[in-house]
């Protein structure tokens, strides 16, 4: 699993960097093999009424399917990359399973029967 993060209006520390590798490890890493790549974008908003959010945007690429975009917004960066990151292993588990059930769901392949007919 590729990670890429980037960070806009907060400087993107090795501390912060590194919490959300082990996160996402954490949450995905089960699902390693099934994502093609994950993009996470930190940023600094101002709020509504005048106070500064943090915003963690998670973007999971998932070969098969439509990307998934996983957002939360906190007064704390940490809590916000935390709660993105569980709701991201629970979306991918989701969108695994019903990749699963839909494969299933499909008729399988009639197999040649050239070699295998007695008349």
């Amino acid at each position: 699993m590729q990670i890429h993060i980037q960070a806009r209006g907060l400087e993107l520390t090795e501390g912060l960097r590194e919490h959300v590798r082990r996160r996402l490890r954490f949450a995905l890493g089960w699902a390693d093999d099934h994502l093609r790549q994950v993009s996470v974008r930190l940023s600094d908003e101002s709020g509504p009424h005048g106070g500064k959010e943090k915003h963690c945007q998670i973007q999971i690429e998932i070969p098969g399917t439509s990307d998934l975009t996983i957002e939360d917004i906190e007064v704390d960066v940490y809590v916000a990359i935390d709660r993105a990151a569980d709701r991201a292993g629970r979306a991918v588990s989701h969108r695994l399973e019903r990749l699963r059930d839909h494969r299933q769901s499909l008729p399988s392949r009639v197999e040649s029967d050239d070699a295998t007919t007695h008349f």
